[in-house]
């Protein structure tokens, strides 16, 4: 299935837009304040880039290049409207919190990277799954983020009660130096996570030709 399974997983970790790519930062510090807004922003995310992704590797061959730019905003601020007007019309608390950041993903920088370095040069299938990956990282990092920062600093995730009546809130974390405060320790474990998992299979690479070769000799 040309390597469908590589392309999907890159995004959740190896390639995560947010921990490993550090694109998309604007969205990132300002809303993860709750994990309902970091879950919310992830899928309207999600959707505007799945869906822009797919129509891009449809239409790349009619596109002319030198409009491509262009040509991709249109179908990406399309997507864009169609998120914040089902996002006013059902969610309206929540699109209220979200603001400005939802028409905002037109200019994002995974949107329009993935358009450019993908989507406008692979096949529709790859290029769906590719968002889909991307989508899935970006919904996951988004949401940890803000329900990390809402534990800390109201000791509550999506809004119920988890630590216990009359712990000691961190309100640092709910204003902008706790963005990056828990953005650079994440970044930070998911490097060391790496590190180890690097190690370990240069280990288990090494290991292999010698037991290999014992194997010869006996």
């Amino acid at each position: 299935m040309r390597n469908l399974r590589k392309e999907f997983v890159k995004g959740l970790w190896n390639e995560h837009p947010i921990f490993r790519l550090l694109i998309g930062m604007c969205p990132t510090l300002a809303i993860t304040t709750a994990a309902t807004n970091g879950l919310a922003m992830g899928l309207s995310t999600a959707f505007v880039l799945i869906c822009s992704s797919t129509i891009i590797s449809l239409v790349k061959n009619i596109i002319p290049p030198k409009v491509r730019i262009p040509c991709y905003i249109i179908i990406i601020a399309t997507f864009v409207t169609i998120a914040d007007l089902l996002l006013a019309a059902y969610l309206p608390d929540l699109h209220t919190v979200l603001g400005l950041f939802i028409p905002l993903i037109v200019v994002n920088c995974i949107i329009l990277g993935r358009a450019e370095a993908y989507a406008s040069k692979m096949p529709v299938l790859d290029s769906f799954v590719d968002a889909l990956g991307m989508g899935i990282g970006i919904t996951w990092g988004l949401t940890f983020l803000g329900g990390f920062r809402e534990l800390m600093g109201m000791g509550t995730i999506f809004s119920q009660q988890i630590l216990p009546a009359g712990t000691t809130s961190w309100g640092i974390f709910l204003l902008p130096p706790g963005a990056f405060f828990t953005l650079g320790i994440t970044v930070g474990v998911m490097n060391q996570i790496n590190h180890i998992l690097e190690h370990r299979r240069t280990e288990r690479t090494s290991v292999e030709p010698t037991m290999a070769g014992q194997t010869a000799e006996s």
